[in-house]
């Protein structure tokens, strides 16, 4: 089964994105159902009943992984794996967005106080830049120095979706970013990657010694997690999105403009911001008037 998934993702025109996230579906695929498996509607049975304890947007990006490459291999009755689909697959209903915001800003506070070494200076950046763009924390590591105007303080990016938007920046993440690749300046002139092609955020581990290597997602939120730990925060509060659903958040409290914070998220769908809407809406200011008025 493996030569077919490698011949599958070779000829698979998407982004490179979202063929690392395929390729991750298709590996938990054949661990799930084993090498030797046949590609029919038990095997893929087999596997959705294995999902269960996966989120919703992982279940849904495994199966769509999946049927790809079930279709890619002309395998399976499609009648028959579009009815197991239906049957296994809960359709989910809407969610507000629930995260606990007094941790966030504790966090927030703590890595804005950040200074001294080149490791503490990133992390700060890095984590007032997520709060203040609503970058997802993929695209802040994908930044290139040269993606940044620094005059307009703002960045064209390739987000979701394989999709290109602007992504504004605030005041103190830009000083937060000159003070960091102010430090850095001692290690740029050693690399030979162009300043505009290097990584807005890096490496600073032993490993990486003193050239400029980028930093992964991974990488990153197991640094972010540490400064979690120097701030007395449980590390099980926080998410990975938690960030970026405070962005969102501040943007509507400030405005109460759904359609503007729709726009600053860069969400493909009004549905998904309205998920916001409960944070200091109208419902807040009545039961405020009819119960806490004196």
């Amino acid at each position: 089964m493996k030569t077919e998934i490698n011949h599958f993702l070779e000829t698979f025109d998407r982004s490179p994105k979202t063929i690392f996230a395929y390729r991750n579906a298709l590996t938990q695929f054949v661990k799930i159902v084993g090498e030797d498996a046949d590609l029919n509607t038990e095997t893929y049975v087999k596997f959705l009943t294995l999902l269960k304890d996966k989120s919703p947007s992982t279940q849904r990006v495994y199966r769509t992984a999946v049927l790809k490459l079930y279709a890619f291999c002309k395998a399976g009755n499609w009648m028959e794996l579009k009815e197991a689909t239906e049957h296994y697959t809960r359709r989910q209903g809407k969610r507000i967005v629930n995260f606990n915001r007094e941790v966030i800003e504790q966090v927030i506070a703590h890595c804005e106080s950040l200074r001294g070494n080149l490791l503490a200076l990133r992390d700060r950046a890095f984590v007032l830049t997520l709060v203040d763009t609503g970058l997802r924390i993929s695209e802040a590591c994908s930044l290139k120095r040269g993606d940044l105007d620094w005059l307009e303080q703002r960045a064209v990016i390739i987000g979701k979706g394989d999709k290109q938007a602007i992504v504004r920046f605030s005041n103190r993440s830009i000083e937060a970013l000159k003070d960091y690749l102010y430090e850095r300046a001692g290690i740029d002139p050693n690399s030979r990657v162009p300043l505009t092609s290097q990584p807005l955020f890096a490496r600073h581990d032993i490993r990486a010694s003193r050239k400029i290597k980028p930093i992964s997602a991974g990488g990153m939120w197991k640094a972010i997690k540490s400064r979690m730990t120097e701030a007395g925060v449980d590390r099980r509060l926080v998410r990975i999105h938690d960030f970026r659903h405070y962005f969102v958040t501040m943007t509507y409290l400030a405005k109460g403009n759904l359609k503007l914070s729709q726009e600053l998220a860069r969400h493909e769908s009004i549905s998904t911001t309205n998920r916001y809407a409960h944070f200091g809406g109208e419902a807040d200011i009545a039961y405020d008037e009819i119960f806490n008025s004196k």
